[in-house]
């Protein structure tokens, strides 16, 4: 069970803290709920208590962790099919574990792609939604800007 002002991730809308702890009847079924406010979005997410587990919500990883992501993007290894369904489907995969170096392993491959042959409509939404889920947990957890961490992970990855 979290608590109000806990940093937490939803792997599919990113990190955030709970602004809330709210009660709601929905469909006749009363259930306790996350109120999660993502501060790069502005977005609040409802979550229900008893199903975090299987959503993947966790604590934020602390900052050596994010150190550790940050100082790896350089080195990932990123492979990349040229079936378009298929690498789609594996990035989304990655993306729902909740993984945030499997997030980095998307953000890195996609961006690579975009530089070398440019990306579909599709997998340019989903570029800029697995950075938006990377940036937020390392901005909550390295306690820095949106801008700087972007700014860092851009210089990293370079093309």
């Amino acid at each position: 069970m979290f608590l109000v002002g806990d940093k937490i991730v939803h792997p599919m809308h990113g990190a955030g803290v709970i602004d809330n702890i709210v009660e709601k009847s929905i469909n006749g079924v009363v259930r306790h709920y996350y109120i999660l406010k993502l501060p790069a979005t502005g977005m609040m997410v409802m979550i229900p208590t008893d199903h975090c587990k299987e959503i993947g919500i966790r604590p934020v990883i602390d900052s050596d962790c994010a150190k550790r992501i940050l100082a790896s993007m350089g080195t990932i290894e990123v492979e990349s099919t040229s079936n378009w369904n298929q690498r789609y489907r594996e990035n989304m995969l990655r993306l729902k574990s909740g993984d945030l170096m499997e997030v980095a392993r998307v953000v890195k491959s996609l961006m690579i792609r975009d530089h070398q042959r440019g990306l579909s409509t599709g997998e340019r939404k989903m570029l800029h939604s697995a950075k938006q889920i990377l940036i937020s947990e390392l901005v909550l957890s390295q306690s820095s800007s949106y801008e700087e961490i972007e700014t860092k992970i851009n210089r990293l990855v370079e093309c």
